[in-house]
């Protein structure tokens, strides 16, 4: 991120906060001030080898899905990278689904919502007939079954005749979550999102995060939720 002279200007930062000391005793305090700053560095010195790599990330803006799938579509998902993303128009939960897609497909993946569109759970449904998500679970809050009921239904109706493909849960859930992988590739995702899967025209934040350690985080958690609903 770049940051202009002409934006930020940090010349005054701090002036006026507190009296100058006298030069005398800012030069005896010299002496102690490096022997801290040399006790500090050996103190906070690796002991140990590197086992992790630090996370680098990347940044997008996107008005709408258009805009976002065109923004990501010559950037690789990379292993150990976070793309965030903010948002203003036609982008959901599953737009993020979409950018995944268009670089790998899924052996597993799991999404979690609080609610989701009847055309949404469609596009999940089509991907699996097209070979592009091979299993998938989908977890939804509790008001669900009550107030999407033409939605539940279609959830229901889905596992019904494919028990093998996965499982849907309802709970006490308002995250909006995905994660997913493709062995082979080596590929393990995780997706963060302020949105539902429904498509509304608010500000949504979102980010992509390409590492096994975040699939596997959400994975061991959703895989210990006990359904309200059979």
């Amino acid at each position: 991120m770049r940051f202009d002279d002409d934006i930020f200007d940090f010349a005054n930062f701090g002036k006026g906060q507190a009296p100058a000391e006298p030069e005398a005793a800012m030069a005896s305090d010299e002496g102690a001030d490096a022997a801290d700053r040399a006790e500090a560095k050996r103190a906070h010195r690796r002991t140990k080898e590197c086992t992790e790599l630090s996370q680098r990330y990347e940044y997008r803006r996107a008005f709408s899905e258009v805009r976002m799938l065109e923004a990501m579509k010559y950037v690789p998902l990379q292993d150990g990278h976070t793309y965030n993303f903010i948002t203003a128009g036609d982008v959901d939960s599953l737009s993020f689904l979409k950018v995944v897609l268009n670089q790998h497909d899924l052996d597993f993946m799991l999404c979690s919502t609080w609610c989701m569109a009847a055309e949404d759970i469609l596009q999940i449904q089509q991907w699996w007939e097209a070979g592009r998500i091979k299993k998938f679970d989908m977890y939804m809050g509790e008001i669900f079954p009550g107030s999407y009921k033409i939605e539940w239904q279609m959830v229901k109706k889905f596992y019904a005749a494919h028990p093998d493909v996965g499982r849907a849960a309802i709970f006490k859930n308002h995250s909006k979550i995905y994660a997913g992988c493709n062995v082979a590739d080596g590929f393990y995702f995780g997706i963060q999102t302020s949105a539902n899967i429904n498509t509304n025209p608010r500000t949504e934040q979102g980010s992509i995060t390409v590492d096994k350690g975040i699939f596997d985080f959400y994975k061991d958690y959703f895989d210990g939720i006990n359904s309200f609903e059979k």
